[in-house]
């Protein structure tokens, strides 16, 4: 059992080096290019999507997204060509729901009941629950919290609260496998992919504008490429996450919800 805690325990370190994947400037990686052969284990996985760089200098995108420059879709290829282990791809769209405590147990269940480290979990993100994928920086101008509804006043989704005991320890009820540890970040630390949405992105554009609030005054297309400029790192930007749920189910992720 150590092999199963040490795998994931380390993910919580190496996911900080994650954070540093580039958030600016075109794609260098070409489109076309293949990524075989596949990885083959979570870590090797997660080095291969930390090494793709994101586009995120757009200054203004279309509603439907016809060319793939304009989505991430290198970092998709990878995800999708995964052949380390079980795969699983959550449909996620309720804030407020318990998406994020969902995963959390499905992943501590692969690892440690059915001894699967090498699990791969992706949340296919929109509605409401897409809001935890922007930073606080567009929480704060587009007052995203009055969106959230509740009592959410900030994007404390991508906040990970201390583990309170060692993470070797995984039957700890207050440690860093537990319902204490819920959040965004802390299952990216894991190995989580989140997905993002473009459609989703155009509708909350589309939906600020008509609620007046739009402090730049910006039009649809531009406060969408803002919004998506602002996606939190290591997110992975679908031209449409219904579509791409799609290509999933044919490469051989469980659908959940």
């Amino acid at each position: 059992m150590k092999f199963k805690v040490d795998r994931r325990g380390a993910l919580v370190g190496f996911g900080v080096g994650l954070m540093g994947v580039a958030q600016s400037g075109p794609v260098t990686a070409a489109i076309e290019a293949t990524l075989e052969p596949a990885a083959k284990n979570l870590r090797e996985l997660s080095r291969v999507l930390a090494g793709i760089p994101r586009r995120r200098d757009f200054k203004a995108v279309p509603m439907i997204l016809d060319k793939p420059d304009l989505w991430d879709a290198v970092p998709i290829a990878a995800v999708l060509a995964y052949k380390g282990g079980p795969k699983q791809a959550w449909d996620n769209t309720e804030l407020a729901g318990p998406w994020l405590n969902g995963m959390r147990n499905s992943v501590n269940a692969q690892i440690w009941s059915f001894k699967e480290p090498n699990f791969l979990c992706v949340s296919a993100t929109h509605g409401s629950a897409h809001l935890a994928l922007f930073d606080q920086d567009m929480w704060d101008k587009y007052q995203l919290a009055k969106l959230a509804g509740g009592n959410i006043s900030r994007n404390t989704f991508i906040v990970a609260p201390p583990a309170s005991h060692d993470p070797g320890d995984f039957q700890s009820a207050e440690g860093a496998f537990s319902s204490k540890n819920n959040s965004v970040l802390a299952l990216q630390q894991r190995g989580v992919v989140f997905m993002a949405c473009h459609n989703t992105i155009w509708e909350l554009s589309e939906r600020l504008v008509g609620v007046e609030e739009n402090p730049d005054h910006l039009a649809v297309d531009a406060i969408a490429a803002e919004l998506t400029n602002h996606l939190i790192p290591d997110v992975v930007l679908t031209p449409g996450m219904v579509a791409t749920l799609v290509k999933f189910q044919q490469s051989g992720f469980a659908y959940s919800r």
